[in-house]
């Protein structure tokens, strides 16, 4: 695996877009939001003095810095292996003895709707495309880019932490700071679903209101664990 800092590299035969939509923000965000609520949870009924703001705040960060930063790790690997699955689909295609294979190549990489819906005459059209391509002499390669992303990545999860702690922080009531700390998770889990819903033509209410469902059931799976 080699490095650039090119935004469209030479070797890759076809427009790629390796960034965040809204699925892939939202869902970061619920995953530090979940890490943090589970973390504070776990922790906060064994705090008390003068530091106990700044403790909880050093942990839960802590925690997020870390799994923010695996997660954009596994997310660098993720985007490697998809550009690499789609090199390969190409060197496929343009190594099928005849047109059948190739077709029944772009087929079985195709999501189960587009593969319902077109046709191999379709099939064959895009085929004969990827055969005018120049065959890639290079395996996947990593981009600038590619780790600008990785960063939006950990920022998302990191910066999810302060909702949740902040409380702690204005707070001297630990009880009173967990009680606001669930409910300010619990606003932006429905934020959250709410764009999800749009984003995928769903009911934005309901699907908001089931991103708070969910964080409902996980603070009481929590409370239920002694958090």
């Amino acid at each position: 695996m080699s490095f650039s800092t090119s935004s469209m590299p030479s070797q890759t035969p076809v427009t790629e877009e390796d960034g965040l939509d809204v699925i892939d923000r939202v869902s970061e965000m619920c995953f530090g939001l979940f890490m943090a609520l589970t973390f504070v949870g776990a922790v906060s009924t064994g705090l008390s003095g003068p530091d106990a703001a700044r403790t909880m705040l050093r942990a839960a960060l802590g925690c997020n810095l870390a799994w923010g930063l695996a997660d954009a790790l596994m997310h660098v690997v993720n985007t490697v292996a998809e550009r690499g699955s789609r090199l390969s689909l190409v060197l496929a295609v343009q190594r099928s003895p005849d047109s059948a294979g190739g077709v029944r190549l772009i087929r079985n990489a195709m999501p189960p709707l587009m593969n319902s819906i077109l046709t191999d005459a379709e099939l064959e059209s895009l085929r004969a495309r990827l055969m005018q391509l120049p065959s890639p002499s290079e395996g996947p390669r990593l981009h600038l880019r590619d780790l600008l992303w990785a960063a939006r990545v950990f920022f998302i999860v990191v910066l999810s932490t302060f909702p949740v702690v902040l409380p702690f922080v204005l707070l001297s009531d630990v009880s009173k700071a967990l009680l606001i700390s669930r409910a300010l998770t619990l606003a932006m889990l429905f934020a959250g679903g709410f764009a999800l819903g749009r984003h995928a033509g769903l009911n934005a209410w309901l699907a908001g209101l089931g991103m708070v469902m969910l964080g409902v059931f996980l603070t009481i799976a929590i409370i239920a664990l002694g958090g």
